[in-house]
């Protein structure tokens, strides 16, 4: 199988640490937040997975539409992504994800047949199918 992408980040220090792409361009430091008895003040591992679970899905609706009649542009589709940290079994974490997505210039079946499709191509869906519990409400303006 051919790579198309691949990138690595280095996290130091855990949850109170660093990460930092070996590009630079990613270079955030993180912090416990409050909710979970932390300081807070810094982005957290949770808000970093959905930053990019909202911004793949939304390309991957972009991508399944690009040959159809119902062309969503990027302006046309707006994700927004909660993650959730929630006790797991033996006594680890688990996540949940809820995506509400909302689209423009389509009627609401359209707009469900879409997502449907993106859900099936979206990288971030493939690794999480079966995985974590993943929730999604459809939109349109």
């Amino acid at each position: 199988m051919t790579t198309l992408y691949s990138t690595t980040v280095n996290a130091v220090g855990g949850r109170g640490g660093h990460v930092k792409s070996t590009d630079g361009i990613l270079d955030v430091g993180l912090a416990l937040p409050e909710g979970l008895g932390g300081k807070g003040g810094a982005t957290n591992p949770e808000q970093l997975f959905a930053a990019g679970y909202a911004a793949c899905f939304g390309n991957a609706v972009i991508h399944v539409t690009r040959k159809s009649d119902h062309k969503i542009r990027d302006n046309d589709v707006t994700v927004a992504a909660t993650v959730g940290l929630v006790p797991g079994a033996g006594g680890g974490f688990a996540l949940t994800v809820a995506l509400e997505v909302i689209l423009a210039v389509v009627d609401q079946a359209t707009a469900e047949a879409i997502v449907a499709d993106a859900h099936k191509v979206c990288p971030y869906s493939n690794a999480t199918r079966g995985n974590i519990d993943v929730a999604i409400s459809v939109k349109t303006q």
